[in-house]
């Protein structure tokens, strides 16, 4: 092989390592990391550490409920939770925040960028949550429904990813 043709290959490898951020939220299982969605709820494999085990316990805890505009802000306890009411309920639940926060604040959660376990993805008007490669969400695109667990890919321009330390 020439020095050209492999110049040529290390600069496309090198390339498209460097590509910008991801259009779209993708799931991808990964043994020993990802959990199961059995029934609509998460089923976490063995081994995850002990707060994304609560982490999944409390969106267990409210998949299904409807969604309700302001949800779980005055109480984390509710008939129905919005998005952040989603997100902040989970957290919660592992003990990750005392407080309920909103969209908005919950772009500046945690560290940045995506973490081992736990990613808040926030924008402004929306967030959600992947807990050990599980998306828990209410909805997008006007279809607010409650939250529940999903695998399904979804669009995250303009989300700002977060996540709690160390995990």
């Amino acid at each position: 092989m020439t020095f050209k043709r492999l110049g040529f290959i290390a600069a496309t490898i090198f390339l498209s390592s460097c590509s910008s951020k991801p259009k779209y939220w993708e799931y991808q299982y990964v043994p020993g990391k990802t959990a199961a969605i059995v029934g609509g709820r998460a089923v976490p494999p063995a081994g995850l550490p002990r707060k994304v085990m609560q982490a999944l316990n409390a969106g267990n805890q409210i998949v299904g409920m409807p969604y309700k505009y302001g949800g779980g802000h005055a109480s984390f306890n509710d008939r129905g939770y919005d998005c952040s009411g989603t997100v902040s309920y989970a957290l919660h639940g592992a003990g990750l925040i005392s407080s309920v926060g909103t969209s908005s604040s919950l772009r500046k959660y945690g560290r940045a960028g995506p973490g081992k376990y736990i990613t808040v993805y926030a924008k402004n008007g929306h967030t959600f949550i992947e807990i050990a490669g599980l998306r828990l969400d209410t909805g997008y695109n006007g279809q607010n429904k409650g939250p529940k667990w999903s695998v399904g890919s979804r669009p995250i321009k303009g989300y700002v990813l977060r996540h709690p330390t160390g995990l």
